[in-house]
């Protein structure tokens, strides 16, 4: 039972935030704040020790920092700084969250540069009627949350919690 919970959680709760910030170019709080609420409900029943939870928390808040300051300066969203700190919980402090991090990066510049191409067309996309979310092609933002979610889903079986929850039933 932890083992689904565990496998199924996290990647439910980033297709709903990629979803909404296709669609909206919002991620609801409450994604967010389900996420890192599950993490401290599902992490000690999947195995992981206090220490690796407390790592967890720390990597989590020098994200959140970092994305403050992103937030700051206007080039990361607030709904996307509490996604990417939301997620850092679930992959800890260690190797896992260089590649999560490290896949954002190159997933969210390969999204940015699509969605520049689509919006340089977008005359020839709303002529031809086809269905893309005028929220891409009209808004002057980045739907970062979908970098993020795509990032997380490659990644997310790297995580120690999954690791820890698959010894479990071993």
């Amino acid at each position: 039972m932890i083992y689904f919970a565990v496998i199924s959680i996290f990647p439910v709760g980033l297709a709903l935030a990629a979803i909404s910030d296709l669609l909206t170019m919002t991620i609801p709080n409450r994604i967010s704040a389900a996420l890192i609420g599950m993490f401290f409900l599902v992490a000690p029943f999947a195995g992981l020790d206090l220490n690796t939870i407390f790592l967890s928390v720390a990597a989590g808040m020098i994200v959140l920092i970092c994305g403050f300051v992103l937030f700051a300066t206007h080039t990361m969203g607030g709904g996307d700084v509490k996604l990417l700190t939301a997620s850092t919980l679930w992959f800890g402090f260690n190797s896992s969250l260089f590649t999560f991090m490290l896949t954002v990066a190159f997933v969210g510049g390969a999204l940015t540069l699509s969605i520049l191409i689509l919006r340089s067309r977008s005359q020839e996309i709303l002529a031809y009627g086809l269905p893309i979310p005028d929220s891409l092609l009209v808004a002057k933002k980045i739907p970062y949350g979908i970098a993020i979610a795509i990032a997380g889903l490659m990644t997310y079986p790297e995580a120690p919690i999954v690791q820890a929850a698959m010894r479990s039933i071993l």
